[in-house]
């Protein structure tokens, strides 16, 4: 359980966090497991996405990861070293039911047990999230999220998982990122599956909702009244690059599509009436969403994760571009396609933020954080919200000195957090803050090629080595308070 922070007692210090304010780290099962085909598990989308030439920088995979299946407790005593409260994980649902569908496979939920019982034994609070992008082959091979049965299936799944784990673990995540899943999955394809449909990729966004709602549900039924559960949004803090009337649209059309198609059903019970009407000429949306489905989405959450990174700043085409349907996906952030992750809104431009960028090429800018906490608050005032995912890439290197020198990403944390604790100030309901990521790992389409990771990991020999802004977050986390940058 996540209570809300209580004023501290102590004398006041700068940038000091509430009592109870829930310090972690995060991870996702593809990106950090490994042992692909062990104690039966099955592939995922993303096992064959990776193992198809072409698709991930390198033609790495995640065959290996960074070995988290058999390194867990070394992963832990880290965790430990640092602090950590909790710490925030994803359950390969391949592992656990290896078609989906029926029973799950024992020796996948033994796993979960480990690695849960020995965060609770270090003094850290497991956070499940239920999916991290990686859906059973098998259901990709139905159809996938594009399919209604796919959500009836995510729902099945969480009561086993809710079933196995929900005598020790208190918070439970539905979906991590839905909008990646949809609209990169099966919009510009460049994550798995790596289809390119537009009303495909809108068609996986409801059942990914009606998803959301099913294992709601499922959660609801079988775990203590005290559980919280939750869902993490990658909303996106759109500015228009000016204030004209062309550009302002374009910031409404990404928002209905990057922000609204999920908070929409999930927070409000309806979606919205400018989204459906971007997106009516490419799919049925009177026989998509069948009565009782919006209902369903939205029959509540206990807390809201927010993702962030960087803002989207967009406009118009200017008057008189002639602007190729495809062209704007080129320069979005979410990777390079021919294809737009924008149904209904391909002809929107995408501009570089101004500022300094990370190794990601995103834009380093806090106050997004900040407006969007205080725009979600504004809109849900009665809603706790969890920064589930927060950080930054940048090319890190073992100093011949043994550490790993990474000013850039310590600045960058701390920057963001300071944003979050102005929102605090403000009156925004924040619990907590969850890093990204806590080990360097696999990095969906990019392979190998960047790292996130507070925890350096060597891949050749699996050596794990601290970076200087892991020991500079552990320091946060040990005063409550933000520590003053280096340099």
């Amino acid at each position: 359980m996540i209570p809300a922070p209580t004023a501290t007692t102590q004398s006041a210090r700068p940038l000091e966090f509430p009592t109870g304010f829930l310090w972690g780290a995060a991870t996702a099962a593809y990106q950090i497991e490994g042992s692909a085909a062990e104690d039966g598990r099955t592939p995922s989308i993303w096992d064959t996405f990776s193992h198809t030439p072409g698709k991930v920088v390198g033609g790495d995979t995640g065959d290996v990861a960074v070995d988290h299946y058999r390194r867990y407790r070394e992963d832990i005593a880290l965790m430990r070293e640092l602090g950590l409260k909790a710490y925030r994980f994803s359950v390969s649902w391949s592992r656990v039911q290896p078609t989906g569908r029926g029973p799950a496979v024992q020796r996948g939920l033994d796993f979960y047990r480990r690695l849960v019982d020995e965060l609770r034994d270090a003094g850290i609070e497991p956070v499940a999230t239920l999916y991290h992008w990686d859906l059973p082959q098998h259901l990709e091979d139905a159809g996938g999220w594009p399919q209604r049965e796919t959500a009836e299936r995510f729902g099945e799944y969480a009561q086993l998982m809710a079933q196995a784990l929900g005598d020790r673990v208190a918070v439970w995540t539905t979906l991590n990122e839905p909008w990646c899943s949809a609209f990169l999955g099966y919009g510009s394809g460049v994550h798995a599956p790596g289809r390119t449909d537009p009303a495909d990729a809108l068609r996986a966004a409801h059942h990914l909702n009606l998803g959301h709602g099913r294992a709601v549900a499922a959660l609801r039924a079988e775990l203590p009244a005290e559980a919280r559960i939750a869902i993490s949004l990658n909303l996106h803090q759109v500015r228009a690059l000016t204030d004209s009337s062309a550009d302002r649209d374009a910031a409404r059309r990404i928002d209905a599509v990057g922000n609204r198609v999920f908070t929409g059903p999930l927070l409000h019970g309806r979606y919205p009436a400018d989204l459906l009407n971007d997106t009516a000429h490419l799919v049925d949306w009177g026989t998509l969403v069948r009565p009782g489905d919006e209902q369903a989405i939205g029959a509540g959450i206990d807390l809201l994760g927010i993702n962030y990174y960087t803002p989207t700043l967009v406009s118009a085409p200017a008057e008189g571009e002639e602007l190729a349907p495809r062209e704007a996906a080129r320069n979005d952030a979410h990777g390079a396609s021919d294809y737009s992750p924008w149904p209904g809104s391909e002809r929107v431009v995408f501009h570089q933020p101004p500022g300094e960028l990370t190794g990601m090429n995103w834009s380093v800018d806090p106050t997004g954080l900040y407006d969007l906490l205080t725009d979600v608050a504004r809109a849900n005032p009665n809603l706790p919200l969890l920064i589930t995912e927060n950080g930054a890439a940048y090319p890190d290197v073992l100093s011949p000195d043994g550490h790993v020198h990474d000013p850039e990403r310590t600045a960058y944390i701390h920057s963001h957090l300071a944003a979050v604790h102005r929102a605090m100030e403000d009156g925004v309901d924040v619990r907590g803050y969850f890093l990204w990521s806590l080990l360097d790992n696999f990095e969906w389409a990019y392979g190998y090629a960047k790292r996130f990771g507070a925890i350096y990991v060597d891949y050749e020999t699996q050596r794990r080595v601290l970076k200087d802004s892991a020991r500079w977050y552990a320091d946060a986390i040990r005063a409550n308070a933000l520590p003053p940058v280096a340099g």
